[in-house]
């Protein structure tokens, strides 16, 4: 017998119209998340090997396979077979959110919700773009109608700019600071050190009117201005 407080699991395009939650039929047995970063390597005069920095985060990735099954649905309504239902019907539902949005120019943004709606503590919620569907289907009536599927579903974190920029607020330096450079150190660490980019060696070199960092000598003073 079913648990009273088991949650349905279900799709919900983000769109104006035709906006309808559309229920996976049987919830996933499990899901994955992968997330990642992407770093940047850069060679540095002087040091034996590059100094690696962060560039920027990647787009969580959510996976699973979703089970689909009208022969045995069907088959308590109906003794027919001609009559159990294509699982198409369900199946495509789900593969059609990757077609274009005539309003959006774009696939619709959706939402995987397990439990509660959006913006609840409990449950499981996933904003993103379906990014690949793989439909198998497993089982046939005599007619070739398929009734039993498995479908493999990519989803594509998404989040609006506003959302990134409220979740994680990036602070940089706001005053001017006094470093004394030291034996092996350089323009490129005090950047690195200061602003996390080594790069920006550009901008201490300017406020301290230094034309080749290479010469600056141990013992120098150097102001680090604040990133504008």
């Amino acid at each position: 017998m079913a648990h009273k407080n088991l949650k349905t699991a279900y799709i919900r395009p983000r769109r104006k119209r035709n906006n309808a939650p559309i229920p996976v039929l049987f919830n996933p047995a499990e899901y994955s998340i992968e997330k990642g970063n992407t770093f940047q390597s850069t060679s540095l005069p002087g040091l034996s090997t590059p100094v690696t920095q962060f560039v920027t985060g990647n787009a969580d990735t959510l996976t699973m396979e979703l089970y689909f099954d009208t022969y045995a649905k069907s088959s308590r309504h109906d003794s027919s077979v001609r009559q159990r239902e294509d699982v198409r019907n369900y199946t495509r539902k789900i593969a059609n959110l990757m077609e274009i949005d005539p309003e959006l120019h774009a696939p619709p943004v959706c939402e995987f919700i397990w439990g509660p709606p959006m913006g609840t503590p409990k449950g499981f919620q996933f904003a993103g773009i379906i990014e690949r569907v793989t439909q198998k289907f497993t089982y046939f009536l005599d007619d070739g109608t398929p009734v039993r599927a498995t479908l493999n579903v990519t989803f594509k974190e998404y989040k609006t700019v506003k959302e990134q920029l409220e979740q994680i607020p990036l602070n940089s330096p706001d005053r001017t600071k006094r470093r004394v450079l030291k034996e092996g150190e350089s323009l490129w660490f005090f950047a690195n050190e200061e602003y996390g980019d080594p790069d920006l060696w550009r901008v201490i070199a300017d406020q301290n009117s230094i034309e080749n960092p290479r010469i600056v000598a141990p013992g120098t003073e150097l102001e680090l201005p604040p990133l504008l």
